[in-house]
């Protein structure tokens, strides 16, 4: 049987570099790790660059950790709920604003780990920062990421954390305005959608207590209205909805709304004139629809002051967690309502 040698190209090194771009190692360092305290003409910054990117050389991130005494790794946990557009535009502004204040932001699966087994499995990674969204956390799984090296924790979600800085979603916020423009459009017997996906109820169920507190004292009436996210379920509910003798709902946001709509409209049901329907979220595709959907628009935390934020406490570990009360909401009237 007849062998083949392959020959394995070397992995460049910081030394291969300096030689290339007629320098120091130290200089290679400094420029690549972004290090301002030294000065270097731009010229030069030009030369390493160049020769990193000929030689194919990237820096490891594990030993610049190990020479600075802390990673620059952000550690943002996947959502185990669905997110919708409006999160996903304000995780990446957030990323954006993380990546030029120098930070990598990595994302990670932990399905099926919740709490403090979740927040072990983050520490292992050791990140200079945590950015928790949605609830689970305790005060047991902050000190377990700081013992590993968390300088900063920030939850967002419904409650603060002990030790951890917090950024408060006020949901309520988002059903009581709804339902007070339910109520100011004349709808009396107003139906709540919850929706059926696991996990969402830390951000329906504030919704339904905000609209269920704007009608507080009034003559409406509230109903709750379990819904999966499918045609199917949409299409069973709708051929109920006029023995219901409901005329008004606010769909959870947008995307329930949507489905809901064309739902009710194939059952024949006027939208406003026998239901007013309104969402949250203010999605574009909402104002395509005929009519176009009333909605709950509302205003997320700035990805640039968040990031901030992580920039400050890596800084200052041992400062005063910050709480920030968040999550801006208000009614865009639109046909639907």
């Amino acid at each position: 049987m007849r062998s083949v040698m392959v020959q394995i190209p070397n992995t460049p090194t910081s030394a291969d570099v300096a030689r290339l771009a007629g320098v120091s190692r130290a200089t290679v360092s400094c420029v690549l790790n972004k290090t301002s305290a030294v000065r270097i003409s731009e010229a030069t910054r030009r030369r390493v660059h160049e020769a990193a990117r000929e030689l194919g050389y990237v820096p490891h991130a594990a030993a610049r950790s190990l020479r600075a005494g802390r990673s620059r790794m952000v550690l943002m946990p996947a959502p185990a709920i669905p997110v919708g557009p409006l999160y996903s535009r304000f995780l990446n502004e957030l990323q954006w604003a993380l990546g030029r204040l120098d930070y990598t932001v990595v994302q990670y699966g932990s399905v099926g780990l919740e709490g403090d087994e979740a927040a072990r499995a983050w520490a292992e990674l050791r990140p200079v920062a945590v950015l928790v969204p949605g609830a689970g956390l305790g005060p047991q799984g902050v000190a377990v990421l700081k013992r590993s090296g968390a300088r900063a924790v920030v939850t967002l979600g419904p409650a603060r954390v002990e030790g951890a800085h917090a950024l408060l979603m006020d949901h309520d916020a988002v059903g009581h305005c709804a339902g007070a423009h339910l109520y100011a459009r004349g709808r009396r017997r107003i139906g709540v959608v919850l929706p059926g996906e696991p996990g969402l109820e830390v951000y329906s169920r504030p919704r339904l207590a905000g609209v269920r507190e704007a009608l507080r004292g009034t003559d409406a009436t509230v109903t709750e209205l379990p819904l999966a996210y499918t045609e199917e379920a949409a299409a069973e509910l709708a051929a109920r909805w006029t023995g219901s003798g409901l005329d008004a709902v606010f769909a959870y946001n947008d995307e329930y709304a949507m489905l809901l709509m064309r739902a009710l409209q194939d059952e024949g049901v006027r939208i406003p004139e026998d239901v007013a329907v309104i969402g949250a979220d203010d999605l574009v595709l909402g104002r395509l629809l005929r009519p176009r959907l009333s909605t709950v628009h509302i205003e997320l935390p700035s990805g640039q002051d968040l990031a901030e934020l992580v920039d400050r406490a890596v800084r200052d570990p041992g400062g005063e967690p910050e709480v920030h009360t968040v999550l801006g909401a208000s009614v865009i009237r639109r046909e639907s309502s």
